[in-house]
């Protein structure tokens, strides 16, 4: 699975590399009141940046995943160094 752009699923579906079952069934027909309540949730903003690593940890995570996914498994090593960061923190501050 990857992300695409709208530009280039329209891409996909004109080239017919993209599937689109014609028998496919439709979603429940949702009455106007639907909207009535909804909230606009703005998506978590991620920042791009440029990390220079040493050889042996971004292959470290390279062969830890297959090739893929070493990112996402570094955001998690990273987000886990955080959390633990903020937890010992709180603990020192109470006690």
């Amino acid at each position: 699975m990857r992300r695409v752009s709208l530009e280039e699923v329209l891409v996909l579906k004109a080239s017919g590399e993209l599937y689109v079952n014609p028998d496919g069934k439709d979603g429940p027909d949702l009455p106007d009141s639907f909207w009535d309540n909804a909230v606009w949730v703005d998506p978590p903003k991620i920042r791009s940046v440029h990390l220079k690593l040493d050889p042996e940890v971004f292959h470290h995570f390279l062969q830890e995943t297959g090739g893929k996914g070493h990112i996402t498994r570094m955001q998690n090593v990273l987000k886990a160094y955080v959390a633990a960061q903020k937890a010992r923190a709180a603990k020192a501050k109470a006690g």
